[in-house]
């Protein structure tokens, strides 16, 4: 009994030596892994290897992409809390009839009010909203369609993407074309049955549900049509600039 008991005590020791030396080979490697990935050029505010791979996401992303593939809907019983977050570009009240939409680079110069936007045809959409963060919220968006907007003042020329910015330029997204015109890509004026409060982004926000929340931005003041790829707040940072899901 003895002798098991002394061979079940050396295999113990010998399985504790080779757990302990395979972890600290694991964490060396993984430090220098870390040491390498850190020592690499930056491209776009990260290290070129992980750039790459969010470049990668989104070809992937845009491989998969369809105007005919719409995000899921939901019944007002799913609704849940609003949530506040993100306060970029929302300094200071707004005063609605004093706003203006500006549209930059349509056939001539537009600065519509919030009445005129209202104008264009209505939908309403029960869906997701989704932060980068993980955490979701289901929400109810009437609003009108960006393509319906973008049909009424096309661009003048070229234009493969827009871009929006709030009206102190404190936040701003890029939008492939194709996404924008997604038939579910709402111009908002409603949240949840109510006109939008200013930390949900009134007087018009950017309701974009094949998007992360990060493309859904507050208090639009200029919508720009672009025929190279916009500068994008968080993509700005390290995000990924696509950022569909």
């Amino acid at each position: 009994m003895s002798d098991e008991r002394e061979v079940s005590e050396k295999e113990l020791k010998r399985i504790t030596r080779r757990g302990f030396f395979t972890a600290g080979v694991a964490a060396l490697a993984g430090f220098g892994g870390y040491k390498w990935l850190r020592s690499r050029s930056r491209d776009g505010g990260l290290e070129w290897p992980l750039r790459r791979a969010l470049d990668l996401n989104q070809s992937l992303g845009q491989s998969f992409f369809s105007s005919s593939r719409l995000s899921p809907t939901f019944r007002p019983s799913d609704i849940t809390r609003a949530r506040i977050n993100g306060r970029l570009g929302l300094k200071g009240e707004v005063d609605a009839s004093a706003w203006r939409l500006v549209i930059a680079g349509a056939a001539s110069p537009v600065a519509l009010t919030l009445a005129e936007v209202m104008a264009l045809p209505r939908y309403e959409m029960i869906t997701e909203l989704r932060c980068i963060e993980g955490w979701s919220t289901i929400v109810q968006w009437a609003g009108a369609r960006l393509a319906d907007l973008v049909a009424k003042f096309p661009p003048a020329g070229a234009a493969e993407y827009i871009a929006m910015e709030t009206p102190d330029c404190g936040y701003y997204v890029g939008l492939d074309m194709d996404s924008a015109l997604h038939p579910q890509t709402l111009l908002a004026w409603e949240m949840n049955g109510q006109p939008l409060t200013r930390e949900h982004g009134a007087p018009l926000r950017l309701a974009i549900p094949v998007k992360y929340g990060i493309k859904n931005i507050k208090r639009i003041g200029v919508i720009r049509y672009a025929a190279t790829r916009p500068a994008d707040f968080w993509g700005e940072r390290g995000y990924d600039w696509y950022a569909g899901h």
